[in-house]
């Protein structure tokens, strides 16, 4: 299951291993259709292979702001608290393992 996080969580939980990171928005049509793909692959990964996390970008203003997120859905990747992809927009279960996999 994903977990949400906010800005003051963020480096804690995203800081080690390999995370995934949605930036979404209650209000965010492609979000909703983001996240049942996000909640699938969440469940076919052990947290200690990847973790996914998500922050809703009203609530938490700050961290989007620092990596530059200029809408959403955005994912960012993340691998021992190092972004080393991101993607923007809403993407099948199919894409987001060949984004994935490389990094495992």
């Amino acid at each position: 299951m994903a977990v949400a996080i906010s800005d003051a969580t963020f480096s804690q939980e995203t800081d080690k291993g390999l995370v995934l990171i949605d930036f979404w928005a209650t209000w965010c049509g492609p979000c909703r259709m983001q996240a049942p793909i996000l909640e699938q692959l969440a469940g076919e990964y052990d947290e200690t292979e990847l973790k996914i996390v998500k922050m809703d970008v009203d609530e938490n203003p700050e961290t989007p702001s620092q990596f530059g997120i200029m809408s959403i859905p955005t994912l960012l990747l993340k691998k021992d608290g190092e972004v080393v992809d991101k993607v923007v927009g809403v993407h099948t279960k199919e894409q987001l393992e060949q984004l994935i996999q490389p990094h495992l």
